[in-house]
């Protein structure tokens, strides 16, 4: 006997396979057609699908394809603040926005000849003990901040402008990248630090959320920022490159002997040259071929040059090595996304160190610039190839053929060939012209529109959900 309507549980879904094997006799109204055409008996009302209660915060994340135009504008930043200090074991992190601002980050970047629009700071998450989750600290502030973030960041790649997001902790990354790929399917990343940032509540030996923030971004650790992306992990390991690293707690050595993270430590980098260690990373992570975030923590440089961080130490690279890669990393096409972290005002009295992070970035940003002009001007470089009339065209064996006045007799054969128009000359010509006018009309490629296949969500805005 087939039960009623009112004898189901509300959880029922009305699909297809399901539906029918349970001996439902009331088809949903979006398949009742498809329901009766297998043999399903249509009942006298339909119940709409219910959940098993509410959804998750995340729920409302859930991602699909589209296929949007990204128009870049190389010449545009916008500036994104994340005052943040919860997933770091002290204050401070939260001032660095403001401090870098008055530092004259937006002047100096102007000065260069950007478009700086700066889209304000999101509202601060402050450190607190939370000592009743020792494992994992000021999740709900994380939260918070992480979800502030990741759609100022969606609005500054829509724009077309690159990001620039002033930190705050190493956590913020996660915002910024699903930022990102809320328009970019695949995204790499170029993770300069000092640490690994790998550890997982389970080994961690301080509860800080920023060490554990690259677990995180390849779908390990704690489940509530695992999930920030509804579909972790939101960077593939092979994609990661850990640049810079020296420091490795023991559980961070044995994951790294076993996964496929690639891996540049300090040393390395030293041995190799900044430069070259860079292009190695971005061939490695395929960031040639798709767009990249480079997330900079400035204790990858060492206490000689900088120690207003909180995790400031001696040795690993200097700061012209990190200049140096910065500028290989700044100048390629396919970034996506700069941010820069754990720089703590407090522990900078004189704001020197604001200045030298400003320089830091202005400089890189510059040759960034250098970079695209000099892509876009080789096009208009090319010399203008006149056709020649046919009439006017010397066959190759006239332009070989020996002269007259030479010892050599004249050939005949040469001389017919020298006043009769080669036809297969004509065609060669007109074909180099023909290519070197369309290389003359394709758009350069950093500036032009690009189509990618990219993520977007079901709350999309208007004009992208309706693609």
């Amino acid at each position: 006997m087939s039960k009623s309507a009112s004898d189901w549980p509300d959880w029922v879904t009305p699909t297809s396979a399901t539906w029918i094997s349970s001996g439902r006799t009331c088809a949903s109204p979006c398949r009742r057609n498809s329901l009766l055409s297998r043999g399903a008996a249509g009942g006298p009302r339909c119940v709409p699908p219910r959940h098993p209660g509410p959804q998750p915060e995340s729920h409302k994340y859930r991602s699909t394809f589209l296929t949007v135009k990204i128009v870049r504008q190389p010449k545009k930043i916008a500036l994104i603040g994340a005052p943040t200090s919860a997933a770091a074991l002290r204050a401070g992190h939260e001032r660095a926005p403001a401090a870098l601002r008055a530092a004259g980050l937006v002047e100096r970047l102007q000065a260069v000849g950007y478009e700086v629009t700066d889209l304000g700071d999101c509202a601060p998450q402050l450190y607190q003990p939370d000592d009743e989750h020792p494992r994992a600290r000021n999740l709900p502030a994380i939260l918070a901040a992480l979800n502030e973030l990741k759609p100022r960041v969606e609005h500054a790649v829509k724009s077309g402008a690159l990001p620039l997001i002033l930190g705050g902790d190493c956590i913020i990354a996660l915002a910024t990248i699903a930022g990102v790929r809320r328009y970019y399917h695949k995204v790499s990343l170029v993770w300069m630090d000092r640490d690994a940032d790998l550890n997982v509540p389970a080994t961690t030996p301080s509860g800080c959320v920023d060490g554990m923030a690259v677990s995180h971004i390849i779908g390990r650790g704690a489940p509530e920022l695992v999930r920030f992306w509804t579909e972790p992990p939101l960077v593939r390991e092979p994609d990661v490159a850990l640049f810079g690293v020296d420091r490795l707690d023991a559980p961070e050595v044995e994951l790294l002997a076993h996964s496929p993270l690639r891996r540049h430590m300090a040393a390395d980098v030293q041995h190799q040259g900044p430069a070259v260690a860079a292009e190695a990373a971005l061939e490695r992570i395929h960031a040639l071929s798709h767009e990249f975030v480079l997330h900079l923590d400035v204790d990858v440089i060492s206490a000689e040059d900088f120690r207003a961080t909180n995790y400031a130490a001696s040795g690993g690279l200097r700061l012209e090595e990190v200049r140096q890669a910065l500028d290989v990393f700044a100048r390629q096409k396919n970034l996506a996304a700069v941010e820069m972290t754990v720089y703590n005002p407090e522990l900078d009295a004189d704001g020197s160190a604001a200045r030298l992070l400003v320089d830091l970035l202005v400089s890189s940003l510059a040759g960034r610039l250098t970079a695209f002009a000099s892509a876009e001007s080789a096009p208009a470089a090319a010399a203008p190839v006149e056709v020649p009339l046919a009439s006017k065209v010397a066959s190759p064996a006239a332009a070989i053929a020996p002269a007259a006045s030479e010892s050599q007799a004249p050939d005949p054969l040469a001389a017919a060939a020298a006043t009769t128009p080669s036809t297969e000359t004509t065609s060669v010509n007109e074909a180099s012209v023909s290519s070197a006018k369309a290389g003359r009309d394709s758009p350069p490629g950093p500036a032009g529109e690009t189509s990618e296949s990219v993520s977007s969500e079901s709350q999309a805005e208007p004009e992208s959900s309706g693609s």
